[in-house]
């Protein structure tokens, strides 16, 4: 059954697109067909596509947290990064799934709102932010959402609670359902704007003073285990700094791998799997990514 293009009309098919131009690794392979809808009715339009054409999809966010494999994706990868409208009222911010976290966080200060605040440094996306159920300085997306507006894979559009999203530490019920989140909504409260600003001043100082921001880097690669911090224990494996290709972990902050120069996804995995052997052989810890790794091997 062929497509209706006129679904698609607006809407520009990029074919054999390098992923790593917008990556946060700047490393990927290339995605078969690529396409960057700009409303929740392309988005609609793209899977209907998908669905007659039987292709596989692939929805993408900001694509900080993120490891493109270096043989690509098959089938139609959806960014979402288009569809970035922010609107505010007296004790919400409601956002787009391709927002940044960070403009969010930016809205609420200008609105007077306090609760996101723990989100200013955060890259990516809102959209990726509620699938990981993203979270930082002792705030996760769990405690300020309200609701988050998806298409299914069938493309029937739903809202959910925060309770029906079944948070958990980096998981959401949407990892496990496919469904494509377009838009969040976040409770907050009214704040002191100069003590809002302040808090998140502070905290991406943190963020600056700690983390290897001037190198591109997939952010935090593991979840924190249980009774453990990730980075002291890379540390006393005797792994900072150790360089695989142009994979590195960072001298500044071990729970981060930078790309140092022409690095690709292969370093990146064999990085992470170095890692987790050595971190399990000499302290029986498992790590787990916290880090999205899809596509292909080349």
């Amino acid at each position: 059954m062929a497509a209706d293009v006129s679904a698609l009309e607006g809407i520009q098919l990029m074919h054999d697109e390098p992923l790593a131009n917008y990556t946060f690794t700047k490393t990927g392979g290339p995605a078969d067909t690529l396409a960057f809808p700009k409303t929740i009715a392309e988005v609609e339009a793209l899977l209907a596509y998908a669905r007659i054409q039987k292709l596989p999809l692939t929805v993408i966010g900001n694509a900080s947290n993120l490891i493109v494999k270096d043989g690509g994706i098959r089938g139609l990868v959806i960014i979402l990064t288009a569809m970035k409208t922010i609107t505010a009222t007296t004790d919400t911010v409601t956002a787009q799934a391709g927002a940044r976290l960070i403009d969010a966080s930016e809205a609420a200060y200008q609105a007077g709102l306090s609760g996101l605040e723990f989100a200013a440094g955060i890259p990516g996306s809102v959209g990726g932010a509620v699938f990981m159920n993203a979270g930082a300085y002792g705030g996760e997306v769990q405690d300020c959402l309200r609701s988050a507006t998806v298409l299914t894979r069938a493309g029937e559009l739903k809202t959910y609670t925060t309770k029906e999203m079944a948070f958990t530490y980096r998981h959401s019920r949407v990892q496990d359902t496919g469904d494509i989140v377009v838009s969040a909504t976040f409770g907050l409260h009214a704040g002191e704007p100069v003590a809002i600003r302040e808090e998140m001043d502070h905290l991406n100082a943190l963020r600056a003073a700690k983390q290897p921001l001037e190198l591109p880097s997939c952010g935090s690669v593991f979840k924190r285990p249980v009774g453990y911090f990730v980075g002291p224990l890379i540390q006393k494996a005797g792994l900072q700094g150790h360089v695989i290709g142009g994979a590195q972990i960072s001298p500044k902050h071990a729970g981060f791998i930078v790309n140092i120069g022409g690095a690709t996804a292969t370093d990146y995995l064999a990085m992470i799997h170095l890692v987790q052997q050595e971190v399990a052989a000499q302290f029986a810890v498992q790590l787990e990514p916290e880090v999205r790794i899809i596509g292909e091997d080349q």
